[in-house]
């Protein structure tokens, strides 16, 4: 049997009937659902909160802003969905340190995005195994969607457009 390199058992391809104005599906009807993602010490932050996007827990993360205010943010684990909750009035741009909220401990770093904006990836890792391999990639910088899905080292987000659901 040939390797698979996508993690069938943690990914989830579902249709979202009430699609905000804010999602960006993907290919027929083919949506990411972000069902759970740990932060550098082993926690789940799916479903951290009592927040839901289109009924699906929210992303939960503890962000600090440069001018040193804290609070926690809810992000839709809908992929390419830009909503979110809580500490959200920040300006567009400014580089915010992201922590997980249950140990304060900052997202491990994954590395630079290569789009010229000076913004570094960090990983929410997909498994409680904690390899990069295997995580959402989120930028520091405020309001820049360029978030990335990697699962066995693949670029999910690019397959999600490429494949229609059978």
């Amino acid at each position: 049997m040939p390797k698979q390199h996508v993690d069938t058992q943690n990914l989830q391809l579902k249709d979202i009937p009430e699609q905000h104005e804010s999602l960006q599906p993907v290919a027929d009807a083919v949506t990411l659902v972000v069902t759970q993602a740990f932060g550098p010490g082993g926690h789940n932050l799916v479903g951290f909160s009592d927040v839901t996007f289109n009924g699906y827990p929210a992303v939960t993360l503890l962000l600090r802003t440069p001018d040193g205010r804290e609070g926690l943010v809810h992000l839709s684990p809908i992929h390419g969905d830009k909503r979110k909750s809580g500490l959200v009035d920040i300006a567009p741009g400014t580089r915010c340190t992201l922590l997980c909220p249950v140990t304060k401990r900052p997202l491990d770093k994954m590395g630079p995005v290569d789009d010229g904006s000076g913004a570094e990836y960090y990983a929410l890792y997909l498994t409680p195994k904690l390899s990069k391999g295997h995580a959402v990639a989120i930028t520091d910088l405020w309001d820049h969607f360029h978030s990335r899905i990697v699962d066995d080292e693949a670029l999910i987000s690019y397959w999600a457009q490429t494949h229609a659901l059978a």
